[in-house]
């Protein structure tokens, strides 16, 4: 039998908000198709261990609960694809979203891509990422207690992380290219004002070093060149995000980091076409909140297919 090529709901992306948009839709009769991408699964693929998820007393490790997720949407019936979505087409009803070999069609869609950290792309920043290296304070922070902790960056984010970090560490190193920060003025007073955070200017981070766990930091002063060494037990990459969205442009209204616009953070400006998780929550990017928003573009999704089909019904009636 071939596969199908037209659902009443199609997701696109596979992270917590993917995949619990996914269950439920499945567990609601509507046999949805799930493009996970080829690196399916989202941010918590290149994680260890999770230990803020409900349910899970001793933690679990991130791609095993990708896996678990993945697993219980396909029980309910959900065709997931590891491909990726290259364009899509929201001005057509229905919708059409193409991959690089085929075109499928749908009733409802509901995108739910996410956004990606941005990396520092420097030798053994991949190689001990969930061993030390982390893009996120809130899941990480609390497996370095009393340890020495780096920040990257001089942003709004890099602040917030920073000071989140020094709950756990016994000492927060900020590390930034500039001689000033670019966070706002009392995100600033609070970090430079702490006595548990300390910064380095003028600097940039040109290698994470360590075997099986970060141990130290090469330093490159952008002033004079001097190189130095930095002991640290962790880096926190704080340099923004990008949300996936490139494929929506001129599609779906987004604001002007790129990310979604939703005004009750489900439906976008097209009738029909609903967003769930990081591409559109620029505030708590956490794997809980992501499903929760997954949930709720399922509902609406399947309360929109509902009406749909009521106005169908009434239409073929008064005829």
């Amino acid at each position: 039998m071939p596969a199908p090529t037209h659902a009443k709901v199609i997701i696109i992306g596979s992270g917590p908000a993917g995949l619990t948009a996914a269950l439920y839709a499945g567990r609601a009769n509507l046999a949805p198709i799930v493009f996970a991408g080829h690196m399916y699964g989202g941010q918590l693929m290149l994680t260890t261990e999770v230990e803020n998820y409900p349910g899970f007393v001793d933690g679990i490790m991130g791609p095993e609960l990708m896996e678990a997720f993945r697993a219980q949407a396909e029980r309910f019936g959900s065709i997931i694809h590891n491909v990726d979505v290259t364009a899509v087409d929201f001005t057509k009803r229905p919708f059409v979203v193409r991959t690089y070999e085929d075109e499928y069609t749908a009733d409802s869609v509901i995108v739910a891509t996410g956004a990606s950290a941005r990396w520092l792309d420097i030798p053994g920043e991949a190689r001990l990422r969930g061993r030390g290296v982390s893009t996120c304070a809130t899941c990480d922070g609390a497996f370095f207690r009393e340890k020495h902790i780096a920040v990257v960056g001089g942003g709004d984010s890099a602040m917030e992380e920073a000071l989140f970090l020094t709950r756990f560490g016994r000492k927060v190193t900020v590390i930034h290219r500039r001689d000033s920060l670019r966070a706002s003025k009392i995100m600033a007073d609070r970090a430079l004002n702490h006595e548990k955070i300390s910064f380095i200017w003028n600097t940039a981070v040109e290698e994470v070093i360590g075997e099986d766990n970060t141990t130290a930091l090469r330093l490159k002063n952008l002033i004079d060149g001097e190189e130095t060494t930095l002991a640290a037990d962790a880096l926190f990459i704080a340099i923004g995000h990008d949300p996936n969205t490139a494929i929506f442009s001129g599609q779906l209204t987004l604001d002007k980091a790129g990310y979604i616009v939703s005004d009750d953070g489900v439906k976008t400006n097209v009738e029909g076409v609903f967003v769930a998780g990081d591409v559109y929550d620029i505030r708590y990017k956490q794997a809980v909140t992501a499903a929760g928003m997954g949930c709720k573009a399922a509902i609406d999704a399947e309360k929109y297919l509902e009406s749909l089909e009521t106005h169908h019904k009434a239409a073929v009636s008064v005829g």
